[in-house]
């Protein structure tokens, strides 16, 4: 876990983390901070206090990947000396990550109010997002500081495998102890959780009431883990914050990626086996083919149906028995598009009536004809622009959808499901952006003045912030997410589609887009990737 650090060194990580475990802004007192030492059962470790919350910065959950690229993790060895866990761990190898990375990259965070191992606080889980491609647990976005300051929780972030080196499937290429490497990534987040099922308890956490929660592809990830039986028993609530995973990929199109990433290596798949040992940069460039299966765009890795840590689609044909007594909130952002395609595309932003079809052909994960689309867009919606039309369609069929049929297959099962979508719009740029895919995090978390965050700190985007925050608190500490701040939040039955939406103010309304949602109802729902 590394040498112990100088006073000087753990100043200055104290200092650097402060800022935003703080939450400083000019004119805040400085806050205080003192070392703060916590047991787990492979030793302890070092963390700063600051201001009243005791965090921990990368901890060792699982031992160093990389010699054991595409097999399941392994725990730790146990360490003797006083570890220091005062800085982030790096990130898993990734494209375009700004941040360090390493194949040792299995380390997680915790905030906490206090290692009181009496307290048994709830403890909420979060799983990062950037598909099943990219990301890490240590966005300033993500920092725990101000749900333990409000809620009286554990909050616990952290890394995995991503990519090829969490769901590389190999097994059908007959590569002798790697029948798992395509859902090593998952299998990581297993771990971990029997990691917080060991030692929660020494940072003042219970661990009989775990809440999964996560954005994108972190809401995406556990949704496979509700299907999983190596994880049941682990987590005792979910929530997805516009992140589904109705099907995973098959076996046979996950092989097809494995050889299209040969064939950009240059390997037949008789010599598959060289990819346990070769340069990291060499296996990133590769996944720049164009994945074989969605027919564009780079290779898509993701939980593979390998008939061993996943035996069954995580939602079809319908909601996994094994999590029927989780609840869960299922949610989404009302403009999803706006920050998913427009931000890559400004062009999307002035479109014409006459180029909107093809422009949705494109787009659409569904099979549907887009002037039918634009002509009833135009009837629901007759004050929209080409451009509104556009990201209100995409939205509906593409992540939206998703989330509906998971809320659908999850009415017919007993334990409750919540849902919402958040309808308050990001102030930023004109407000051009709307309700943005992401946009729920900083709000969520209640890091309104964080990197990334378009909320601003405003009247209103405080207002929601304590709608989302409380519903989450609530959750992670009784199954329910209804509290005094919002109208009282009714489980989603398919009578009524019950929908909590997020804005100024508040209002829980029955089947929201109902239209839109029976419009790409007729047509059946693919999973991207799957």
């Amino acid at each position: 876990m590394g040498s112990i650090l100088s006073r000087r060194r753990f100043l200055q990580a104290a200092v650097a983390a402060s800022s935003v475990a703080a939450g400083l802004r000019a004119g805040a007192h400085a806050p205080s901070f003192r070392s703060v030492v916590a047991g787990t059962r492979a030793g302890s470790v070092r963390g700063t206090s600051i201001s009243g919350i005791d965090m921990f910065l990368g901890i060792r959950y699982g031992a160093d990947t990389g010699p054991r690229r595409f097999m399941p993790p392994a725990a730790p060895e146990p360490w003797t000396e006083v570890a220091e866990a005062l800085q982030y761990g790096p990130a898993c190898p990734q494209l375009g990550g700004s941040e360090p990375a390493s194949e040792d990259c299995l380390f997680l965070n915790v905030w906490t109010p206090g290692c009181d191992e009496r307290a048994r606080r709830p403890v909420m889980v979060y799983i990062h997002g950037g598909a099943y491609a990219a990301g890490s647990g240590s966005h300033p976005l993500y920092d725990g500081t101000q749900l333990c300051r409000r809620g009286d929780v554990v909050v616990v972030t952290l890394n995995h495998r991503l990519n090829l080196f969490g769901y590389l499937y190999l097994d059908r290429l007959r590569q002798a102890g790697l029948a798992d490497s395509g859902n090593c990534g998952q299998l990581d987040l297993v771990l971990a959780l029997r990691w917080i099922r060991d030692n929660i308890t020494a940072f003042g956490g219970c661990p009989d009431r775990v809440m999964l929660f996560g954005q994108s592809g972190g809401g995406a990830k556990i949704a496979t883990l509700m299907a999983m039986p190596s994880a049941s028993g682990l987590f005792h609530r979910t929530a997805t914050m516009s992140g589904q995973q109705v099907t995973a990929s098959g076996p046979l199109n996950a092989t097809a990626r494995t050889r299209a990433l040969l064939s950009a290596l240059g390997l037949p798949p008789q010599r598959a086996g060289e990819l346990r040992t070769m340069p990291v940069q060499r296996l990133l460039d590769a996944m720049h083919a164009t994945d074989p299966v969605i027919g564009k765009g780079r290779l898509y890795f993701g939980p593979v149906l390998d008939e061993r840590s996943l035996t069954r689609h995580p939602f079809y044909p319908d909601a996994s028995p094994l999590s029927a007594h989780i609840p869960m909130i299922i949610g989404n952002t009302r403009d999803e598009t706006r920050s998913l395609i427009g931000r890559g595309d400004a062009t999307t932003f002035d479109l014409t009536w006459e180029a909107l079809p093809g422009r949705l052909e494109g787009e659409m994960r569904a099979d549907i004809r887009p002037e039918l689309v634009v002509t009833e867009y135009r009837r629901l919606y007759p004050d929209y622009s080409p451009s509104d039309v556009f990201f209100a369609a995409t939205t509906a069929s593409r992540s939206w959808r998703g989330a509906i049929m998971e809320a659908e297959a999850r009415a017919a099962q007993p334990a409750q499901t919540f849902v919402y979508q958040l309808d308050w719009g990001a102030p930023a740029d004109g407000g051009k952006w709307g309700a943005f895919h992401t946009h729920d995090i900083p709000l969520v978390f209640g890091n309104l003045d964080a990197p990334d965050s378009l909320t601003g700190t405003g009247e209103h985007a405080q207002a929601v912030s304590r709608q989302m925050s409380d519903a989450f608190l609530a959750f992670a500490r009784n199954g329910n997410p209804d509290h005094p701040g919002l109208p009282a939040w009714e489980p989603y039955r398919l009578e009524r589609r019950a929908t909590m939406i997020f804005d100024v103010p508040p209002a829980l309304v029955d089947d929201p887009r109902g239209a839109e949602r029976r419009l790409f109802a007729k047509v059946p729902f693919i999973q991207q990737g799957t």
